[in-house]
């Protein structure tokens, strides 16, 4: 049988997915992947069938556009930032490599950024699994994630929250998704609603790719929305580090990892590398830097405390780290909560103010400092608290509880079922 999952995000969001095709393919499926141009080698080095999307995702992340939606400070902006015609273009000319990579599946497997997959898989009366990186669905436990430790007006507020934010994802991409599926495909439909509200309708199963022990699953959910763990991509078993990082870890103590992943901030690399090395050196810290995208920016340091890379994996470098600063992405947060490494997140827009305060009220992490208010002393102060035996120890149990759970194995178990039907 064959399993397409669509996915068009970020280094992060298609690790993730590409994780879960490795579990369904050791289950026996055959497994496509659509992801954004440029994943190819990565997609195809686990064994998996790549279809590209139209588009770059570094260049898009470079693009103006997406720079403004990075300096938005509140959901509204966020959205507005997003609402825009050379966006939606973007979206309608991805929708044919996600249409082409369902042709002839058994099941499709989608990210909320991906709704086409419903639509296609409604039309062809097979299966389509809703699968989100971050608690999605509507609940009165806790608010959506964009609001998070930002404004608390109760249970009612927090279930309405998360409708503003779906309605507010689907505001982006509906009309190229209807485009796409009026034009190209011929469907003839007049009205498409947002997936997640038929998708709660029809029972299909909805994945949800969290740890309980980080947001727990809701309460109020319906019993066929699953939280299964967190989806974790091992490194490649034959993987050898490079010879200057092995070299470096051997000559001191465990360093302190600054990375901000798929974060393009070129007018403030250079700004954000020498803060970085001040407060390292201020707290006589070792450090790895990794230069990413544009958030971090490779300069001439004299030091043989100071390591820049570029890309590499977080499931082998993190537990060598003494700490781990980062944007607060949801990958990136998961990878350091799951080996029991303490976090500094240093948020830059959108969902990742609510993991760097999840991280601070689980007691494994400090408190977030937005990249706006960032100074050499306040991220003193952060690298000296999470430096503490405390919140090491704290980081440590909670590192072993994610350990316990097996999300992929939960999930491919619930695919199986859904198929099996």
């Amino acid at each position: 049988m064959i399993i397409t999952i669509l996915t068009t995000g970020t280094r992060g969001d298609t690790e993730l997915f590409v994780a879960l095709g490795v579990g369904l393919k050791k289950a026996g499926y055959k497994v496509r992947i659509a992801a954004s141009e440029g994943f190819e080698p990565f997609v195809v080095s686990y064994g998996l069938e790549y279809y590209p999307t139209d588009g770059n995702i570094l260049e898009m992340a470079s693009s103006n556009f997406a720079k403004e939606g990075m300096k938005a400070d509140n959901p509204i902006k966020v959205f507005l930032s997003l609402n825009k015609p050379e966006i939606k273009e973007i979206v309608y000319n991805m929708q044919k490599g996600l249409h082409a990579a369902c042709i002839g599946a058994d099941a499709i497997v989608y990210h909320p950024a991906t709704a086409i997959g419903h639509f296609i898989a409604q039309h062809n009366k097979i299966p389509g699994i809703l699968a989100t990186p971050i608690p999605l669905i509507p609940t009165k436990d806790y608010p959506a994630l964009i609001f998070y430790g930002k404004i608390n007006l109760g249970r009612v507020f927090n279930y309405w929250s998360h409708k503003i934010f779906a309605k507010g994802i689907w505001m982006v991409i509906q009309s190229s998704i209807k485009k796409y599926l009026n034009k190209d495909l011929d469907y003839s439909i007049k009205r498409i609603d947002i997936p997640h509200n038929k998708q709660n309708a029809k029972k299909q199963p909805v994945l949800v790719a969290c740890s309980n022990h980080v947001f727990r699953r809701a309460s109020d959910w319906a019993e066929h929305i699953y939280s299964t763990g967190y989806w974790f991509l091992d490194k490649p078993t034959d993987w050898i580090p490079p010879r200057k990082l092995s070299d470096f870890l051997q000559k001191g103590k465990p360093p302190i990892y600054v990375g901000f992943g798929s974060i393009v901030d070129s007018e403030n690399a250079a700004e954000t590398t020498k803060l970085v090395l001040k407060a390292l050196k201020s707290t006589n810290q070792r450090g790895i830097l990794a230069t990413g995208w544009g958030a971090i920016t490779e300069k001439e340091v004299v030091s043989e405390d100071i390591l820049f890379i570029e890309s590499i994996p977080h499931s082998w470098l993190f537990p060598q780290m003494a700490a781990v600063i980062h944007h607060g992405g949801a990958g990136t947060t998961a990878a350091a909560l799951r080996v029991g490494v303490p976090n500094i997140v240093i948020p830059f827009a959108n969902d990742q103010f609510a993991w760097g305060q999840r991280a601070y009220e689980l007691g494994v992490g400090a408190k977030p400092i937005p990249r706006k208010k960032l100074t050499i002393r306040s991220l003193i102060d952060a690298i000296e608290e999470v430096l503490k035996e405390e919140m090491k120890a704290e980081s440590v149990k909670l590192g072993m509880k994610i350990q316990s759970e097996d999300g992929i194995k939960i999930a491919v178990d619930i695919i199986k079922k859904t198929l099996a039907k």
